[in-house]
């Protein structure tokens, strides 16, 4: 066996265990986010309690305005 062909074999081992590696990390990250968003479900499950829904209703009156104020024009030189 030539020592190119060993260097050629085994830069195509290297591809293939990278392409393993790579596939098996986003499987693992897909479960890891599937089971945070399990978690984060549950727990937004357990903490609506029975309560209900409690409304508040406040009647808000108009106040009355005043005169309006001075309007001021403030001019500047160009230049």
């Amino acid at each position: 066996m030539a020592v190119g062909e060993r260097d050629h074999r085994r830069a195509r081992t290297d591809r293939k265990r990278r392409r393993r590696a790579g596939f098996l990390l986003a499987v693992v990250g897909a479960a890891v986010c599937f089971l945070l968003g399990l978690a984060v479900g549950q727990t937004l499950n357990d903490t609506a309690g029975d309560g209900g829904t409690v409304t508040y209703e406040r009647t808000l009156e108009p106040s009355t305005l005043g005169p309006p104020g001075p309007t001021v024009t403030v001019t500047t030189a160009a230049g």
